[in-house]
């Protein structure tokens, strides 16, 4: 793609990590023109976040990777912890809950991160986008208008820039947006892919070793061949070279240094949490970790990220793609910031051995009840909730609800169910009483929470109507 004129967009994503990468797919699926352009040359080759929760299954799934993911991913691996050598007992690292009708995935799913970017990538170009790399973003203006963006290749014009570049982000700096937060270690960490030689190593459990110098872990990744190694250093700074990456895994596991066949990647950091002052700036937008950085415990990063994208695609399509007001948009911020903030509470916790990888790592419970978009309550549920998956027919209601359409669904009523004005926008659809549901009409937004419930269609229709969606008068 030559940038070498100005270039116009709907949208400019800068970053082409899991956020990024998500909502590009997203975007490019409700037909909004968006320019996804990443420093690097490539991908990111690590494992870094390697857990996905069964909330982001749910929105890979509507994405339309929910195939590749459950093919590439795994089950976490039992946790074995190691005493000089020896194998101390097996431990369950996460909540382990059998699906259910209206929870179908009941643990996480491990997959590096890189083979999370990989397969929303190829999403993205069978829907007919890509990512520009080696293009950096340089400076960048905005008016009432939109945003002209200086990048190393070149000018770009958007109505809207997303900053989905990480912790260190350059547009959140540009912006002088601070981020408030704290160290939640002082001790600083390595995180390594390696290959172990034959059966040096079982691929069954998820390796642990406490020294005096401070932790160490080996954890198969389903799909390949390698581990992920991650250690902690109480005293020292960690050396990242491959020497180093092996000497270290002499030296706190029963393993030799040439048992570490490989070293595919390696990087070090300081836990952190810490969380931006505000989400939005005119009209960009901060998202992932550029607007939340986390500890790696508890899994929550990657996770809270790819549904940021999910909470943003679909306003940013509606103001765009559907005529909706641009204060749609502001409910990026008020619906996000909280679950973030909560987020990185909970893996501060976890991290410190405060907390427990239980039921809330899972983020099937996040929603956005008492938000500026929740309004009503019918049956079980009140609006802001995770709308349940369950049976319907031959399909599943996910299979109802998959795509960038709101869904208006009558469960076990009678209640007349309005035409609407654009089907394409809004379908209808009735089924019989579901005890996940209750009784009475919901309205489902794109990114799977219920958005209106009622009893009857009164005051549907003036919700509908700042969303850029309408019903047809009788």
């Amino acid at each position: 793609m030559e940038l070498n004129n100005v270039k116009e967009t709907g949208v400019l994503i800068v970053g082409a990590g899991p956020c990024g990468l998500a909502l590009a797919c997203d975007l490019a699926r409700r037909g909004v023109p968006a320019l996804l352009v990443e420093q690097a040359p490539a991908l990111f080759p690590g494992s870094r976040g390697k857990g996905i929760q069964p909330r982001t299954r749910e929105v890979l799934d509507d994405l339309g990777v929910g195939d590749a993911v459950r093919e590439h991913g795994g089950p976490a691996p039992v946790g074995m912890a190691w005493r000089n050598g020896e194998r101390m007992g097996e431990h369950r690292m996460f909540r382990v809950a059998a699906p259910t009708d209206a929870e179908p995935y009941g643990e996480p799913w491990m997959m590096p991160q890189w083979r999370t970017q990989e397969i929303l990538l190829a999403r993205l170009r069978e829907l007919g986008g890509d990512v520009v790399f080696d293009t950096a973003l340089t400076g960048l203006d905005q008016d009432a208008d939109g945003v002209t963006a200086q990048l190393s290749t070149g000018p770009v014009r958007a109505s809207y820039l997303v900053a989905a570049d990480g912790g260190r982000s350059t547009v959140r700096r540009a912006l002088g947006i601070a981020m408030t937060g704290e160290t939640v270690d002082p001790a600083p960490m390595l995180v390594a892919d390696v290959r172990i030689a034959g059966d040096a190593l079982d691929r069954l459990n998820w390796h642990m070793t406490d020294t005096g110098s401070g932790f160490i872990t080996l954890c198969p990744l389903p799909g390949t061949e390698d581990f992920q190694l991650a250690a902690q250093f109480k005293e020292g700074e960690p050396d990242t070279s491959a020497e180093g990456v092996r000497a270290l895994v002499a030296a706190r596991t029963h393993l030799e240094a040439a048992d570490v066949t490989e070293v595919r990647w390696s990087s070090d950091f300081r836990p952190r949490a810490a969380l931006a002052d505000r989400f939005r700036e005119g009209r960009v937008f901060l998202a992932g970790d550029a607007a939340h950085v986390h500890s790696p415990a508890g899994g929550q990063g990657l996770n809270t990220s790819v549904q940021d994208a999910y909470n943003l695609g679909w306003k940013l399509g509606q103001v765009l793609g559907h005529g909706a007001p641009p204060a749609l948009l502001d409910t990026y911020e008020q619906e996000r910031r909280p679950v973030a903030a909560e987020v990185l509470g909970l893996s501060t916790r976890i991290h410190r051995g405060e907390q427990e990888r239980g039921a809330a790592t899972q983020q099937l419970g996040v929603g956005y009840r008492g938000g500026p978009l929740s309004s009503g309550r019918a049956g079980v549920l009140e609006s802001g909730d995770r709308a349940p998956d369950g049976p319907c027919g031959d399909r599943r209601l996910f299979d109802v609800y998959r795509g960038p359409h709101f869904t208006l669904l009558a469960v076990g009523t009678e209640a007349e169910l309005p035409e609407p004005a654009a089907p394409e926008g809004l379908r209808v659809h009735r089924v019989d009483a579901y005890e996940a549901y209750g009784k009475g009409l919901f309205l489902v937004r794109p990114d799977g929470y219920i958005g209106w419930a009622g009893e009857d269609a009164d005051g549907l229709a003036g919700y509908l109507a700042p969303l850029g969606l309408g019903l047809k008068r009788g």
